[in-house]
Order: structure tokens, then sequence, then C-alpha cells
């Protein structure tokens, strides 16, 4: 009878959707990243130390991992039908059994334990001393684990290449196969988030704002520009969801971004993180280095970001809204025009109100979900109410300087008819007070942009504000 016949289940891939070994380099590298240094020292002593000295630096919430689970409902209803479950894993032992202890199915664990690495061959000779040969079957998803299925009675194939399914399927004989999901590429695509790509369109605020109508060269530098940050901020949102798994985990939305889920390995995020950022580079070179200086010092400080500033009170929201107004700083390095003191006042105060918000949505579905801490950052969910009012001063400082700078002299110099520009200031003010009355509410999605861009009404207010821009340069008036 099968159910009498023990079953040995891989973890990493085949039961979690992830890599225990990869999440743990991660979280090593975000909590102690001078502890990383003595990485060279133990991968001299072997592969089974580095993952105990790495699972001894990362702890993690097993309740949040992306468990693949067709599988984990199959193997409950073998538990329920007497079977014996064996967890057997390369991942170290302490990981293990923090999640056989979660799940609570597993009669067994068999684990690396710092002096053997239980990866393949190694797994299968453990697996046939405990069980005897063809004495149990096993679950697995990779080429490594065809030692082990050579050796077992049966084979369960999970996540798996048809090749793959055709090599198992010649060493035994395969039980069950829980097919691979095939939508790693929608996946790549949304993890890219090219939707963001339209925050880096403030790189033609400033040659907009000059009143210069860029001549071919102009606007193939600002096209190369573009492109340059959009794969430079590509690889910083990539960087970013690697070193934010367990927070995204336990967020509503974000626990479906394609690493924190599991529909991409975390090897696939740290190969293509500089293969990003090189290409970005590369894209600048012809613009000038005096572009690219910033967009350097732009993934400088997005990693800064990622890595401390983040958990930071106040300070988090200024890097952000920093990180906005270099995109208008970078556009004006592009062309090597002044910046308007006007427009760097106006850029800093309306993207900090635009961070503010960013957080203020963020604590609000934490308070919501019972949390009296936001995870991963340095605020308490009842500071909600304080970060509001900070944005709320900035979005209004932000029309401010807009109604200060129409008293200037480089409006006349600049508009025909500057009487007219008088009617942005109502239709900014409009704009920020709507989506902070959307964001009390709890109707602002956690990235603003996304929001702007489905709200019809704000995009009906951004029309009518660069329309009004428009035709006071222009000198429409009627």
């Amino acid at each position: 009878m099968s159910t009498a016949i023990p079953l040995a289940v891989d973890l990493d891939g085949t039961l979690v959707r992830s890599d225990t070994l990869h999440e743990s380099a991660l979280r090593a590298l975000r909590e102690h990243p001078f502890a990383l240094l003595q990485l060279p020292f133990w991968l001299l002593q072997g592969k089974a130390v580095v993952k105990q000295r790495l699972a001894e630096l990362a702890q993690f919430d097993p309740a949040t991992l992306p468990y693949h689970q067709p599988l984990l409902e199959w193997l409950t209803t073998q538990r329920a039908q007497g079977r014996k479950l064996v967890l057997c894993t390369a991942a170290d032992q302490t990981i293990a059994s923090v999640i056989s202890a979660h799940l609570g199915i597993f009669d067994e664990v068999l684990a690396s334990d710092g002096n053997t690495n239980l990866g393949g061959h190694r797994k299968a000779e453990a697996l046939e001393r405990r069980f005897g040969a063809g004495g149990f079957d096993y679950v697995g998803n990779a080429a490594v684990d065809l030692h082990v299925w050579q050796r077992a009675r049966k084979a369960v194939v999970v996540n798996a290449s048809a090749e793959l399914t055709r090599q198992a399927r010649k060493v035994t004989e395969v039980d069950k196969i829980f097919d691979p999901d095939q939508r790693a590429a929608e996946a790549l695509l949304r993890t890219l988030r090219p939707h963001q790509w339209a925050k880096n369109l403030l790189l033609f605020m400033a040659p907009m704002a000059a009143h210069l109508i860029p001549d071919g060269a102009m606007l193939s530098r600002l096209m190369l520009a573009f492109v340059a940050f959009s794969l430079c901020a590509s690889a910083v949102y990539v960087a970013n969801d690697l070193l934010d798994l367990d927070s995204d985990r336990q967020h509503p939305r974000k626990r479906l971004r394609a690493f924190a889920a599991g529909q991409l390995p975390v090897a696939v995020g740290v190969v293509l993180v500089p293969v990003l950022l090189v290409a970005a580079l590369l894209c600048a070179l012809p613009v000038g280095w005096a572009f690219g200086s910033w967009l350097l010092f732009y993934f400088a400080l997005t990693c800064a970001y990622s890595l401390w500033l983040k958990r930071l009170v106040i300070i988090d929201c200024l890097a952000l809204a920093m990180l906005y107004t270099l995109r208008v700083i970078a556009g004006a390095a592009a062309l090597s025009i002044p910046l308007s003191f006007w427009l760097l006042a106006f850029s800093a105060f309306f993207f900090l109100s635009l961070a503010f918000v960013k957080r203020y949505a963020e604590l609000d579905v934490q308070a919501k979900l019972g949390s009296e801490r936001a995870h991963g950052r340095g605020y308490l969910t009842s500071d909600a109410t304080l970060v509001q009012t900070f944005g709320l001063m900035s979005g209004y400082a932000s029309v401010l300087v807009l109604a200060l700078y129409l008293n200037s002299d480089a409006v006349v110099r600049l508009y025909r008819a500057p009487e007219l520009i008088w009617a942005a200031v109502p239709v900014l003010l409009y704009w920020i007070s709507r989506i902070w009355m959307k964001a009390h509410r709890g109707e602002m999605h956690d990235d603003p942009l996304v929001f702007a861009l489905r709200d019809r009404a704000g995009l009906i207010a951004g029309v009518v504000f660069f329309g009004v821009l428009l035709a006071g340069s222009r000198g429409w008036v009627w």
C-alpha cells in the first residue's frame, strides 16, 4: 500500500516557491551587511557552513513564505491518510525545523547541519540509509534531484521542465506531476514596472519650464536620458523587491509581487540588477558625464534608501522626494541648461507631499490589519495622522511657491499672458487636496503614481493645469 511508503519532500523550489539560501543571504545583506565580509572564510569551510552561518544571521517568518499550495494540500491529504512525511532538504537544519514546526505535517526532518551539505547524492544516500533502497518516494523539482529519484521507489515532480520530467521517467516511475507556473515572462515584466517609467518624464520638466524647444539632437539626448533612467529605475525596483521580501509578504497587495510570491527565482533578480544598471550606463554615455553623474547618484541614493534610509522616520520621505527631484535636475544636466530656484523649490515641496502620501497609505493599510508598527519601517501606525499633516503642509507649500513664482520677473519674461497663469494655482490646490482626501478615506493606492494614472478627475486637472501654462506662454487670451 502506497501510504505505507514514506514520502520525502524537498524544500527549496518544491515545497516553497523560492530558495531559502538565497533569501537568507539577502536578509543578511539587509540586516548584517558587514557580517557578510566573512563570507569568503565561510566558503573555505564548505557550503554547509555558509548555510548555517546565514541561517543564524537571518530571521524570518515561516508563515509568510510562498508555499506551493497545490502540493501542500496534497501532502496534507497524504498525511491524513496515514502516510509518513519527511522534510528532506539541503537547506540548513535551523530553517527546515522552523518550517516543519509551522506546517505541522512532517514526522521527521533531514537537513544540512553545518558539517554535511545534504544535497544531491548525499541526500540520496541519507534517505537510502534511513529507509532502504526503493523504500521511499521523493518529491523534487531540479536536476540535482535525479540522484535521489534513482534510489526512490517513485518520483513526484514539481515545477519542473518537460525535459527534467522525461529524465526522471528514465530513472524511476513518476507517480505525480505538479506543472510549473507558465507566467514567468509576465512576472518579469511586472517586476520591471514599466508603468513607473512615467516618472521619468520629469526629465523633460526643466527644458519645459525654461520654454526650451529641443531640436533633433537635444531630443535624442533627452530620449536616451529617459531610457537610461528607466533602466536604472527598473534595476532599483528589482533590488528593492529583493531586499523587501519579508515586508512585501505581509502587505495585502505587495505580497503578489513576483519575488515575494515565488513566481521568479531570487537568483534571477540578483543577476538582473547589474545587467539593467550596465545597460543604463551605456545609454547615459552619449548624453554626457554630468547626466551620468546624476544617474549614478540617483542609483546610490536608492540603494541607501533600500538598505537603511527607509527605516528612518521622516528621512525616508525626504529621500523619496529627493529621488523625484533628481530626475528634474538630471534633465537639466542632460541639456546643460541652468536650473531655476523656483522649479527646485516647487519640486522639493510637491514631491515631499507625494512621499508622505505614499507612507500614509501604507500606514493606513497596516492599521486596518491591526498592526501597531509598519513592518520594515520606523513608523507606528498611530503616526498616520501626523504624517498626513506633514504631507498637507508640504503640498500647500508647493502651491505657495507657485503663487510666489507668478509674482516674479521670470514670469513676465517667459509668459506672454502671465495673468492667465494664476488659474494654475487653484487647479494645483484642488489636485493636492483631492489626493489627500482620497488617502484619508482609504482610497489611495500605496503608489501615488498608480492612483494618478487611474484617477479621471486628477487627469482632467493635469490637462487643465498644463493647458493654462501653455495658454499663458502663447498669449491665448480670450
